[in-house]
């Protein structure tokens, strides 16, 4: 069950009290959702949680698939895959949408699968890599949606493995498509740096003439925001202009979505209005180093009673800018925690809460590990826990 415990608020620079108010933001977008990863503090949401067609932001989960099973070592980026000619013949004209411009037959690198995807939004692309993994398009997707339930998507479902529309088969919310994104950019930063940023891509032969194809990417914000890297847009005439995207500046990480956009141009203006918003209205503010304890929590069936929860990495909260607000901090994890544990686990939030704002929780891990304990450690932890 949840425990709350005060911290250590010593070792907190609470700020001097004050009152603090969100930055104000206008946006024509209906649906809109900024985050600084930094700090897991939402910056704005508007009908974050409204189910939506994704179009081709679904793709970001077909890649987090592939680098999952590269990871793992059941895939590989230089393992080739062959066009199909019935796929070739589905996604391949005006009618299909982007494209990567493959050609029947043609054996394609997962690599080059993947910038594809990434980078030119290929429809073609996205279903020859699901049918090179899964043997077919329905079983990736199947593969699809248990990674999406694994790392928590709550309200979203795929039908596709590039977002085509499927009357109301695969939907998604701005808050999901966030946590994938960081999802994407905290599990797999090396394939996110090398496959996301790329600002255009060469595949495919014009017909007759035989020139090599070069596409750019679409990020609206590509070299319009400093630090921009990533990730998705998204258009068909059901779920109008969409994107998902990500910046970093001075180590603050910003995760975006917007969606429901009427135009091209008006995705690419509030987009990059969006991120600069978010780097500029608010600063980041430093609360806790790396290393340092901030509370313990009970520990059951293991070698000792409690664990020491320290900040894995600095701990940082997100404030309106040129602001300092009074700041309250509670831990809260679900214990008692079971061992074993192992350093660097994951086991609780530091929840930073002001007056006005978000609340942001910050991840607290284990000091170090904790065995299971033996026989008679567990009995008589049974026992204490019976009578206790």
């Amino acid at each position: 069950m949840p425990r709350l415990i005060a911290p250590t608020l010593a070792l907190i620079a609470l700020a001097t009290p004050a009152i603090a108010e969100a930055p104000p933001f206008e946006t024509v977008a209906p649906i809109a959702y900024l985050e600084d990863m930094s700090s897991g503090a939402v910056l704005y949401q508007r009908d974050a949680d409204r189910r939506m067609p994704p179009a081709s932001m679904a793709k970001m989960m077909t890649v987090y698939v592939a680098f999952d099973m590269i990871r793992h070592g059941e895939l590989k980026l230089d393992q080739m895959m062959t066009v199909r000619p019935e796929t070739w013949k589905k996604w391949h004209g005006a009618q299909a949408g982007s494209t990567m411009f493959l050609s029947t037959g043609e054996s394609v690198s997962v690599a080059n699968l993947l910038y594809g995807i990434v980078t030119l939004s290929g429809n073609d692309a996205c279903v020859v890599l699901a049918e090179g993994i899964a043997g077919s398009e329905e079983a990736f997707v199947a593969r699809m949606n248990q990674k999406a339930q694994e790392i928590g998507l709550k309200n979203s479902h795929f039908g596709t493995s590039n977002g085509w529309p499927d009357n109301g088969v695969t939907y998604v919310t701005a808050r999901d498509l966030a946590h994938l994104a960081e999802a994407t950019i905290g599990t797999f930063p090396q394939f996110y740096k090398q496959f996301y940023s790329r600002r255009d891509f060469t595949w495919g032969k014009t017909m007759g003439g035989n020139a090599p194809i070069t596409q750019a990417n679409r990020d609206p914000l590509l070299g319009h925001v400093t630090g921009a890297d990533g990730l998705k847009t998204g258009h068909t005439d059901e779920a109008g202009y969409g994107f998902t995207g990500s910046a970093e500046q001075n180590g603050r990480r910003l995760v975006m979505v917007m969606a429901g956009m009427p135009t091209y141009g008006a995705r690419a203006e509030e987009s990059i209005k969006f991120m600069d918003w978010g780097f500029r209205a608010w600063q980041a503010k430093p609360l806790v180093a790396q290393g340092r304890q901030v509370a313990t929590a009970e520990v059951q069936m293991g070698r000792s009673s409690s664990i020491g929860l320290v900040a894995g990495k600095p701990l940082t909260v997100t404030l309106p800018g040129g602001l300092s607000p009074a700041l309250a901090a509670k831990v809260v994890y679900d214990g008692p925690i079971k061992a074993p544990i192992k350093a660097g686990d994951h086991l609780a939030d530091l929840v930073v809460t002001s007056p006005g704002l978000p609340d942001q929780h910050l991840p607290l891990v284990a000091a170090n590990d904790v065995a299971a304990a033996g026989f008679f450690g567990r009995a008589w932890a049974g026992l204490t826990s019976l009578f206790g």
